[in-house]
């Protein structure tokens, strides 16, 4: 008769384990699995990991939240500059155009 093999549900959910049973004997040898690294990690390396990822996703969002603002603050300051420029114009436009008035009145109540 051939040996037969039983699964053995592992207590901390690590490292799967096998127990071989011989049919003549009715020692049975337990036999544990190879795994993984990653499978291997303890909880709170998995913990720390999955805090790690966060921190980095929170990270690379506040970087792209930081450049957004950036570019709307650059733009919003482009429209300051312009807007200075059109009222500047409007301002020495308006200061020529009383100059033009005084002479006039100037030279008729003379």
């Amino acid at each position: 008769m051939a040996a037969t093999a039983e699964l053995l549900e592992p207590a901390t959910g690590d490292i799967p384990a096998y127990q071989l049973r011989s049919p003549n004997s009715g020692l049975a040898q337990s036999i544990v699995m190879a795994a993984s690294p990653s499978s291997m990690e303890s909880p709170s390396s998995q913990h720390a990991e999955e805090i790690t990822r966060k921190r980095e996703v929170r990270l690379m969002k506040n970087r792209e939240a930081a450049r957004e603002c950036r570019r709307k603050k650059k733009e919003y300051v482009k429209c300051l500059e312009n807007r200075v420029a059109v009222l500047e114009n409007q301002n020495k436009t308006l200061i020529e155009e009383l100059k033009a008035l005084k002479d006039i009145y100037c030279h008729k109540a003379e």
